[in-house]
């Protein structure tokens, strides 16, 4: 049982190797939407990071690990994102 636990992190009895995977997509009117068979009604977020932020407060069985799989227009809505969105935040001590 002690080898098993360094293996895998245990809580409440629950393995965190547990995986939820998420179909997200894009749609320009409310932001990203993702589903699964695991969730009872489609998940909408503005921000990627949102929508993995509420998928895991909708799961109440501890720890899982959330895969977001993103379609094309969810991918090119998160480059477009990246490459004309606000500059990246610096390093603490450095200028940039």
């Amino acid at each position: 049982m002690l080898a098993r636990a360094k293996n895998e992190n245990y809580s409440l009895g629950i393995a965190v190797t547990d995986k939820l995977s998420i179909a997200v997509t894009f749609n320009p009117d409310c932001g990203y939407v993702g589903t699964s068979p695991e969730l009872r009604a489609p998940v909408v977020a503005l921000s990627l990071g949102g929508l993995r932020a509420k998928v895991e407060a909708l799961i109440s069985l501890g720890e899982v690990i959330v895969t977001l799989n993103l379609d094309k227009a969810a991918r090119l809505e998160r480059d477009r994102r990246r490459l004309t969105g606000r500059a990246r935040p610096g390093f603490a001590g450095t200028s940039a």
